[in-house]
């Protein structure tokens, strides 16, 4: 099921929202969020919300609804589904008029709900892609810009030619960066807890924090550091952070199988310990 809200009102299906002249329609000037709805539960709804206002600033749109404006939106929509959905919540901001530099004051909004099931936590495949992040001088990376998604997909489309789930994406240096969709974390063959350190290439997420910090409550210190490439060869432990699975292991890297081990299996126990409390 989807349902949008979208000028005033909620609809089901795929709503339909831009016209053949909207710049986000031919110039890519959009930008969204994603959060989760789990039996009723919101981890970290507000910060997503602002990160949605956020990234619309720095593409030069307004979002036209406030944290709390959108706050109430999302709890009306959700109230709409069954007690035990599990749904993803993207807001999404658009330019709607412009020549080539966007007219903020007639920014578009949308947020749309619709029903996504927690995967479970068997596990992914990824290999090495052979394209690269972009710095915050090439691309809006410090934006959750939907133009940036072209690049994930060609990593993604790659991965799945070479018989992958995903890949792993290094930046402009050749250093890791993240997964093509979500964040890395990596157990290294010392027993070291990392994560690559925002340099400007990726957005650092929402969940990445909290895993992060829900971790170091547990005793497990996380260290953010530049991570070569070869240290993945020889990891004990690789796994991802991001809004649609929140926690999930990387069981085969290359033609090395892996484990979901003991670090990726508490961090995803923390995340959903909290998320029963939000």
């Amino acid at each position: 099921m989807y349902l949008t809200y979208f000028k005033g009102q909620w609809a089901e299906g795929n709503t339909p929202l831009f016209g053949a002249m909207d710049h986000s329609v031919w110039l890519g000037s959009s930008v969204f969020d994603g959060a989760r709805a789990v039996r009723g539960h919101l981890p970290d709804l507000r910060l997503h919300l602002k990160r949605v206002i956020k990234s619309a600033q720095q593409l030069g749109l307004n979002c036209p609804y406030t944290v709390d404006e959108m706050e109430t939106l999302v709890r009306e929509g959700v109230a709409k589904f069954p007690a035990d959905a599990e749904l993803y919540i993207r807001p999404l901001v658009y330019a709607a008029d412009g020549f080539l530099i966007p007219d903020a004051d007639k920014s578009g909004f949308a947020l749309t709900l619709f029903d996504a099931p927690m995967p479970a936590f068997s596990g992914f495949s990824a290999c090495l892609s052979a394209l690269r992040r972009p710095d915050s001088s090439m691309a809006p990376t410090d934006a959750k810009a939907s133009a940036l998604y072209a690049n994930t997909t060609r990593a993604l489309r790659e991965a799945k030619e070479r018989g992958y789930d995903n890949a792993v994406v290094l930046d402009s240096r050749g250093k890791v960066a993240e997964f093509a969709s979500s964040n890395l974390f990596l157990v290294t063959a010392a027993g070291e807890v990392a994560t690559p350190v925002p340099n400007g290439t990726f957005l650092a997420g929402i969940t990445r924090a909290r895993v992060m910090a829900l971790l170091e409550e547990a005793g497990v210190k996380v260290v953010e550091r530049t991570v070569e490439p070869a240290e993945l060869d020889s990891a004990k432990e690789i796994f991802s952070t991001g809004n649609y699975a929140k926690v999930t292991p990387c069981v085969r890297y290359e033609e090395r199988t892996l484990e979901a081990g003991p670090v990726a299996t508490l961090a995803r126990d923390r995340y959903l310990a909290f998320m029963e409390q939000e």
